[in-house]
């Protein structure tokens, strides 16, 4: 190990956290050159593919590396929160017309295609803007972008570094919903913990929200496979020891390493425009169901985080101004206020971090912290973290109505399978609620409001 790991984590949580190889992981990622500061783990933590899910490292731009297994197969996962000038009395009744109408018009699920055919061209387009394409196409308006991580465009991005199975993969699939943990979530704000916070995001008691919780689909899958290859032979060429396979990497200034960061931008910015998408289709459902104006419904993004990305960014290690790569696999940048990366609506009190929960609890906008940036490369939890794996969590579901049980909580559940809902049924996650209080008693995120789901779609 180059550096130590630090694990946050609560004394309740850390037999189930002892129980997989998640922190035998951290450990690893621990021994990879260049990496400076810690070896991270957030509460969330859970075994992944190489590095652990709810991991953080910051490797030193000049001789340290990237690894495709500390972004993850679904690059820029991430979580869009959307506020609306409706309150909870004035849907209540219309629930299952609402999300009936959102499983209708969002495509969702393993290989589900959306209304959308790009020419090549046209996906080129989208794999440099982002959601500035969906927007300059008639999908939402500019004012969204400036609530967006990066403005919802990571530059560098080159197509010509995708591979055309990727580009094949990724062609159907803008403004479509994955599979697994992916969701749409109609809620509304149950509780507000800081209220100046909340009325500087427009938020207040009671008032209906929306959630988008998706990634790159295919395309994201198909670039990290492609380039784990790829890295495992310039590991070998740059004669980088791994403890494991998975880690494979290459130095962050070789050629290998550019063309890693360069077609992950272009993953990251196809999932950008495709929550951008998926939040028209969402308008739709609302007016369709509610046989209402879009400015009776007053949808507006309040902000937009990634959970699986790779960064270039400037951070004091030792005391020094550095520039690093921060890997964050699901982990959340959570910039402390006065950062120029913070919007500037929302830049005197932080920026906005939001953590879903499961789809049968609550989940929860919390904010960045200055002792995030003094600790963890400006970084936090992402959400609740699997307790069980996905066939577990269908053994345990064996003879239950979970779906029955969703809908007894008071929460209209439509989902593509049964399969679907019993791998995401709310006990195979930990509770949301341990994971915030401990990234808020640790002081790296702050809490802001909580959100209770009222319908969910899922694929």
């Amino acid at each position: 190990m180059r550096v130590p790991a630090r694990i946050y984590a609560s004394p309740n949580m850390l037999n189930d956290i002892l129980a997989d190889k998640s922190l035998e992981q951290a450990k690893n990622v621990a021994t990879l050159p260049g990496i400076v500061g810690y070896s991270y783990a957030m509460p969330d933590i859970h075994a992944g593919y190489g590095f652990p899910i709810g991991g953080v490292a910051a490797f030193d731009a000049r001789d340290g590396v990237v690894s495709p297994g500390g972004v993850g197969y679904d690059i820029n996962c991430g979580v869009r929160l959307l506020k609306t000038g409706l309150e909870k009395k004035d849907i209540e009744n219309r629930i299952p017309h609402i999300v009936d109408n959102m499983f209708s018009l969002i495509p969702s699920g393993v290989g589900s295609t959306g209304s959308i055919r790009l020419s090549a061209s046209e996906e080129r387009k989208v794999l440099r803007d982002g959601a500035k394409w969906a927007v300059s196409n008639g999908y939402g308006s500019p004012d969204d972008l400036d609530k967006i991580e990066e403005n919802g465009t990571m530059h560098g991005a080159d197509p010509s570094l995708v591979s055309d199975h990727a580009l094949k993969r990724g062609k159907g699939q803008i403004g479509t919903l994955g599979s697994g943990n992916h969701f749409v979530e109609v809620g509304f704000v149950q509780e507000v913990f800081d209220e100046k916070a909340a009325e500087r995001m427009g938020l207040y008691k009671n008032q209906v929200t929306l959630i988008i919780h998706t990634g790159s689909r295919g395309f994201g899958h198909q670039v990290c496979d492609d380039y784990l290859k790829i890295l495992m032979r310039a590991s070998q060429k740059y004669g980088i020891e791994l403890p494991d396979r998975q880690l494979s990497c290459a130095p962050i200034q070789s050629r290998e390493g550019q063309d890693y960061l360069a077609a992950m931008a272009c993953a990251v910015n196809f999932s950008f425009c495709n929550r951008q998408m998926i939040t028209a289709w969402a308008q739709k459902a609302f007016e369709r169901a509610l046989k209402t104006s879009p400015a009776s419904i007053q949808l507006a993004v309040v902000y937009e985080v990634a959970h699986n990305i790779a960064k270039m960014e400037t951070h004091t290690v030792g005391g020094k101004q550095m520039r690093v790569c921060v890997h964050r696999k699901g982990a959340t940048r959570a910039f402390g206020p006065g950062h120029d990366a913070v919007p500037a609506d929302y830049r005197d009190i932080g920026q906005p971090v939001l953590i879903p929960g499961d789809m049968g609890r609550y989940s929860y906008v919390l904010l960045g912290t200055e002792k995030a940036m003094q600790e963890t490369f400006g970084s936090t939890c992402h959400g609740a973290g699997r307790l069980m794996s996905r066939s577990k969590a269908k053994k345990k579901a064996k003879g239950r109505e979970i779906h029955r049980e969703i809908m007894d909580r008071g929460i209209y559940l439509h989902a593509s399978s049964y399969s679907t809902i019993a791998e995401e049924m709310p006990e195979a996650y930990k509770d949301v609620a341990d994971v915030v209080q401990t990234v808020s008693g640790a002081g790296i995120s702050k809490k802001v409001v909580k959100l209770k789901p009222l319908g969910v779609i899922k694929g």
